[in-house]
């Protein structure tokens, strides 16, 4: 089961606040004490979102949930850590109901023939004590092209509220959609797509 702040009993959120059990108060900040294993993905608190310049004026965001994949976290050697998510395009949301519906359809994302995005990691290579580049494949609109992303350690620890042990980053990157034949409206909204990527595992085990 999942929790969040915004979800809990205002008596349970009193309780935690007083006591100090709060995720925070367990929470290492070094990738380097985080505890190595097998992580799932946490559904309900990772997310996936995407920047476009749209017609010049605005850069436009969109977001995908229900991400699943694996974590195989070693901070002691990270170079053999490995990742692999699973993104199923038809979760994509924005703040038009009428545009969801077009990104799902043949003329974006056709969700009904390439359901899912994946991300298989390739090598990492450490660039800080937090920080990282991490290269793999990333298949999207039945394409698969090599893409690197920009990888930085939260924390892990104790979730206070559900008593598993959890890590988290958040990733950038940047892809040229045309590149994976979602091409509609390039110029004028921008072929160039900013990643954010914000996720949480949770140990196996």
């Amino acid at each position: 089961m999942n929790y969040s702040f915004l979800s809990l009993p205002a008596t349970a959120l009193a309780f935690a606040l007083v006591t100090g059990n709060t995720a925070s108060a367990q929470v290492v900040t070094s990738a380097a004490q985080a505890q190595s294993g097998t992580y799932d993905v946490e559904p309900g608190h990772t997310q996936v979102s995407f920047s476009v310049l749209h017609f010049g004026f605005t850069n436009y965001l969109g977001i995908f949930s229900n991400v699943s994949g694996t974590l195989i976290l070693d901070p002691k050697n990270p170079t053999t850590s490995k990742l692999s998510v699973t993104i199923p395009v038809d979760s994509v949301q924005t703040t038009s109901s009428k545009l969801n519906d077009e990104l799902k359809g043949t003329q974006w994302f056709d969700a009904a023939k390439f359901p899912n995005a994946t991300f298989e990691s390739t090598s990492i290579h450490v660039t800080g004590r937090n920080d990282a580049l991490v290269a793999g494949n990333l298949t999207l609109h039945g394409v698969t092209k090599p893409e690197t992303l920009k990888v930085h350690f939260i924390g892990a620890g104790i979730n206070a509220l559900d008593k598993k042990y959890t890590t988290g980053f958040e990733a950038t990157g940047t892809l040229k959609r045309s590149d994976f034949g979602v091409k509609m409206y390039v110029p004028y909204v921008s072929d160039e797509v900013q990643l954010r990527i914000n996720g949480a595992f949770e140990k196996q085990g």
